[in-house]
């Protein structure tokens, strides 16, 4: 595992930045890192988490991508209450729907990503594949982008 991968599993330098966001540091990251905030499926509780917005379709439509594993929490959350908080540049705490992508247009959003933004594909696909290759070969799936979970999240304040 090389030193990019081992950090990105590292739990406090990944929620490290949730801090940030919290105090109103979040305008430090730009529109690049936006903060989820969803509800726990089972315990409700407010959980947080640092993604990288790994597209912007609309002015209001935010994409983000689980890319550490096929099924985070935030993921598996979202599924259940889409309805979540999102803090992006100078917003904070914006009311937004959470929207899974199909497997087709999670694919096609892969590829936008990684044409757009070649070096930070470079370092995430390394990531992404040591999960999804096998993931999409146990379920008989040829392209491993369609196994990977994309999310759209559609702003609903003005």
């Amino acid at each position: 595992m090389d030193l990019a991968t081992r950090l990105l599993h590292s739990r406090w330098l990944v929620r490290a930045p949730i801090w940030l966001f919290r105090i109103g540091g979040g305008v430090l990251f730009g529109g690049r890192l936006l903060l989820l905030q969803h509800r726990g499926r089972t315990t409700g509780a407010r959980r947080f988490a640092v993604l990288e917005v790994s597209g912007r379709p609309d002015p209001d439509r935010l994409v983000v991508v689980a890319g550490l594993n096929a099924r985070p929490q935030w993921y598996r959350n979202v599924l259940v209450e889409p309805r979540v908080l999102v803090s992006v540049g100078r917003r904070r705490d914006a009311r937004a729907l959470a929207e899974p992508l199909d497997p087709d247009a999670a694919a096609a959003r892969l590829r936008e990503y990684a044409d757009q933004h070649p070096a930070a594909w470079a370092r995430l696909e390394q990531v992404v594949t040591a999960w999804a290759v096998p993931l999409a070969a146990a379920q008989g799936e040829r392209d491993w982008r369609r196994v990977v979970p994309v999310v759209e999240l559609r702003l609903l304040d003005g």
